[in-house]
């Protein structure tokens, strides 16, 4: 019976207990106990994070690398700003450079090709090789010639009438052999202008110092095409190709107009020589760039600034205190000695000229540690 007594008086504990925890949970909400909470909420928060912190928020270790803020849109096409320290900037090789609102003669740019030059040295051969029969076919003539009058010239008790008709006959048809020769040899110097245009083929004809080095492969012949609709007022004499594929540009040197177009591109066409050993081959495909009379102005952004991504291209511009803004490139921007013209950035602007890889690889991890902590949240 005692037993049963102590039992009861627990339960009976127990159940008082838990009727004064819903009594407090109800005073707390009530006004007094909206305003209890409030006084102990920092303290129960400063609890939580001591006590219940999970596993996996202790082990991300710390924020962003040392030097890099994090990065919040701009005004600029909703792209973020890349904030380095100098001392980043220094590790990570970053050079910057002003540029400044001016006029620049624009580059058009063309399509070149590697010409195969087998036709132009069978041609100069097959021309020599003409020739060569030409001055043997006159020879023969002229000892024929000399043989027919030197019969018709002795008495007939010395020289037979058939010993005159041989040697008559001989000449003629040495006569015959000097014409044929000499038809020959116009019609591989024709050939010889009508496929390549008056310079190489002229040069084929004597044999000069471009044709030779052509033939020798000190100098390959490249043929520009512009784009279809271009024009130029004159032959443009400056030009340059890039070899790739580090894309180095390489001067032309002009010859002539071609006598043909690319079947390609169908547009005019040009031939320029190149230097055997800047990289460039026969049936190789190269970018050109020609000088022309047409002027621009704007900001020149180098080959060195630009950087590829989601297929754009785009450059890094300084926008404030160890800030940098990513800014789009015009695929249809003008080209000036190797470097894009922009207009879109006002009178001057601070380019960064070396580094713009680095910076897009700093700008993409903070959008994804951006991302990750929106993700925690």
């Amino acid at each position: 019976m005692r037993g049963r007594a102590i039992l009861s008086i627990g339960l009976a504990l127990a159940v008082g207990a838990v009727l004064g925890m819903g009594l407090l949970c109800a005073l707390i909400l009530t006004q007094a106990g909206t305003a209890l909470s409030g006084g102990v909420g920092p303290a129960m928060t400063e609890l939580r994070h001591r006590f219940f912190a999970s596993p996996m928020a202790a082990e991300r270790g710390p924020g962003p690398v040392q030097g890099r803020a994090a990065m919040p849109p701009d005004g600029e096409g909703g792209r973020s700003v890349v904030r380095l320290s100098d001392a980043a900037r220094a590790r990570i090789g970053i050079e910057t450079a002003r540029r400044t609102r001016q006029p620049h003669a624009v580059e058009i740019q063309a399509y070149g090709t590697v010409i195969d030059l087998a036709r132009v040295t069978d041609l100069t051969n097959s021309y020599a090789g003409a020739v060569a029969a030409l001055q043997a076919a006159k020879a023969r003539a002229e000892v024929s010639g000399s043989a027919a009058r030197r019969a018709k010239s002795l008495s007939a008790g010395v020289v037979t009438a058939a010993q005159i008709e041989l040697t008559e006959g001989t000449a003629i048809t040495d006569r015959s052999a000097v014409a044929v020769a000499e038809s020959q040899v116009r019609t591989l110097a024709a050939t010889a202008q009508q496929e390549w245009g008056p310079v190489i083929g002229k040069a084929i004809v004597e044999r000069s110092p471009v044709v030779t080095r052509l033939i020798e492969r000190i100098d390959f012949l490249v043929q520009v095409t512009l784009p279809p609709g271009e024009t130029m007022k004159g032959p443009p004499a400056t030009a340059f190709a890039e070899v790739p594929p580090q894309s180095a540009r390489v001067p032309l040197r002009y010859v002539s107009p071609a006598t043909r177009t690319d079947q390609r591109i169908q547009g005019v066409s040009f031939f320029y020589t190149v230097a055997g050993d800047s990289g460039l081959l026969p049936g190789m495909s190269t970018l050109a760039f020609l000088a022309s009379d047409r002027e621009t102005t704007g900001l020149s952004i180098p080959e060195s600034a630009v950087v590829h991504w989601q297929g754009g291209a785009w450059f890094y511009r300084v926008a404030g205190d160890d800030a940098f803004v990513r800014h789009p490139l015009g695929a249809d921007a003008p080209i000036s000695s190797d470097t894009y013209i922009v207009d879109d950035l006002g009178p001057e602007a601070e380019i960064v000229v070396t580094g713009p890889q680095a910076i897009l690889s700093e700008e993409l991890r903070g959008q994804i540690q951006a991302g990750g902590d929106t993700d925690d949240d």
